[in-house]
């Protein structure tokens, strides 16, 4: 396991992808206020996505020198879009934001923390 990551391209990919996600969920557009409605998800707590996903930009970037940082970053990612999946499934939402964007965003958090981390 490594304590920095190596290689550092896939770790500046998701910090660049968390980044536009954060900036789309400043004043959700519309797409992801509507992902957030049909998994209902409380519209007084939708103020916290963007301050969750800019954090894990900080984490992933700062984790390019701090080590440690850019490791846990990533399990913590995992562990996000894995509970974004279970709110999928049980709000029975198998469409679009499921199927792309959720499971998606998972696989890509698991391949970082995989390739740049772990193996």
């Amino acid at each position: 396991m490594a304590t920095l990551p190596d290689p550092v391209w896939p770790v500046l990919v998701l910090a660049v992808i968390s980044a536009g996600d954060a900036l789309l969920c400043v004043k959700p557009v519309a797409f992801i206020a509507q992902c957030f409605r049909d998994v209902n998800f409380p519209e007084r707590w939708w103020w916290v996505t963007p301050w969750i996903k800019a954090a894990a930009t900080a984490g992933l970037i700062a984790g390019l020198w701090v080590p440690y940082l850019g490791l846990v970053t990533s399990v913590c990612l995992v562990v996000y879009f894995a509970l974004a999946l279970t709110f999928h499934v049980r709000a029975r939402d198998f469409g679009r934001n499921f199927f792309v964007n959720a499971t998606g965003m998972f696989l890509l958090c698991v391949f970082v923390l995989w390739f740049s981390f772990l193996r």
